[in-house]
């Protein structure tokens, strides 16, 4: 029986209007905690073949100035930090996720010193909001007056379907990233997955880096430095009430133990016991990508959010089984309500019932579905690790404030209050968080 969750027509406006890109992140294979240590960029060839040994000779690229360019990257490494630029990547199973540093407090003399090609990556980063046709940086999301190993600026994020991972690796050869003598940290399945590409077409090695450490650390960092002056952690009172629901701020300051729900393409549970203590307890393939395939087969859309628009304006129960289509009311014995989904897309097998459902009511009871599932699975792992503060993070909840209102709902029905589902404003970005500050620390 899944958790009941009030299926409304459409009263959620669909936020899901904007021009943002697809689910993100995917669930990982690991079902224990482990720390390996980074692999560690090795065996870089000095002088002559590779783009690495091109980098060490200040004259060995058309376009660079001899000797002032390798002063930024020795300043650099004896006030023990990376050379810029400074990145992160996640790279999921349906996103990638980029997090750029962009330092605000260049001095006059670092910027006449500062190599063409850094100052190309910056402008094109800093100076766009979309990135050929699948590009998105969030730019509601910059943080702004970081102060990172002494350098004061702002933290960009940036996504792109993985899918256009070859063309990003591209575009990175073609500016010549190899010659910046900078440290790629990725993390997420993809940084295996596309190693070799950035090898052999990028000249670059990647430092991998474990994705359920990065998101952890991602999270910590976030919330501790606040979205911007304001809270980044937050909840919904009244979630189902259209005149009551409010989203309020939550203070994460003691945040142990607590259940961290990663929603990407599938789903993994961690309880988190304290910031180099954590496990995973479970997780679910069906996640952000079950909904949007399955969408993509039942109703023919193609992007994410013409999937979510479409789930804002169906209406679920006809396409779900209620308990009520099978008791002609509530099942008072156990307490459940009339409207409590029964069975899932149980009315679909009455030929009449599909020829009467809409590819919207499809689309929003694949939502309702997905959602239910993983708030279920939360709900028991909760009661099973006696934890009582469930935070979802990850791409399926961008712009999708209806799974965030039913999660709410559905935690606080079953736990009778005592269960509290909480959000983040930077949601799928904090992988790509934890592998930016892997590299400030490898420094």
């Amino acid at each position: 029986m899944e958790p009941p969750l009030r299926n409304g027509g459409s009263e959620e406006s669909a936020e899901a209007a904007s021009t943002e890109g697809a689910v993100g992140g995917a669930a990982t294979a690991a079902d224990q905690r482990q720390r390996p240590s980074p692999t560690r960029p090795s065996g870089r060839r000095r002088g002559g073949g590779g783009g690495a040994g091109r980098a060490e000779t200040p004259a060995g690229r058309e376009g660079e100035r001899p000797g002032p360019a390798l002063r930024p990257r020795l300043d650099s490494l004896r006030k023990n930090r990376p050379p810029f630029p400074w990145f992160g990547l996640d790279i999921g199973g349906t996103l990638v996720k980029l997090v750029y540093f962009e330092p605000k407090d260049i001095t006059t003399e670092e910027e006449e010193e500062e190599v063409e090609n850094l100052k190309s990556i910056r402008k094109y980063l800093t100076s766009n909001t979309a990135y050929g046709s699948t590009g998105i940086r969030d730019v509601h999301l910059e943080l702004k007056d970081l102060t990172l190993c002494g350098r004061k600026g702002n933290l960009h994020f940036i996504r792109f379907p993985t899918h256009d991972m070859p063309a990003f690796i591209q575009m990175g050869s073609e500016k010549h990233f190899s010659s910046l003598h900078t440290t790629l940290c990725a993390t997420g399945g993809g940084a295996y997955k596309f190693e070799q590409d950035f090898r052999t077409v990028g000249d670059l090695q990647l430092c991998k880096v474990d994705e359920l450490d990065c998101l952890i650390k991602g999270v910590l960092y976030i919330d501790s430095v606040g979205f911007n002056g304001h809270s980044e952690c937050y909840y919904f009172e009244n979630p189902t009430d259209p005149e009551k629901c409010q989203k309020l701020p939550f203070n994460l300051e003691n945040p142990y133990p607590l259940l961290l729900v990663n929603i990407g393409s599938g789903v993994s549970i961690l309880a988190v016991y304290s910031k180099d203590n954590y496990k995973r307890v479970t997780g679910t393939s069906l996640g952000g990508g079950t909904f949007f395939g399955l969408c993509c087969l039942l109703t023919g859309c193609s992007t994410f959010e013409e999937a979510l628009e479409m789930a804002s304006h169906g209406d679920s129960t006809k396409v779900d089984k209620l308990v009520r289509d099978i008791y002609g009311g509530d099942y008072e014995r156990f307490g459940l309500p009339g409207w409590a989904v029964a069975s899932s897309f149980g009315n679909m097998m009455s030929k009449e019932r599909r020829e009467a459902a809409s590819k919207e009511d499809l689309a929003r009871a694949t939502l309702i579905t997905i959602t239910n599932n993983i708030g279920s699975i939360a709900r028991m792992c909760a009661l099973n690790e006696n934890i009582n503060r469930v935070v979802f993070v990850g791409n399926f909840l961008r712009i999708n404030t209806i799974s965030m209102k039913f999660l709410a709902y559905a935690l606080d029905y079953w736990s009778k209050g005592q269960l509290k589902a909480l959000f983040l404003e930077h949601e799928g970005y904090f992988g790509a968080v934890g592998a930016f500050l892997e590299l400030l620390n490898s420094s």
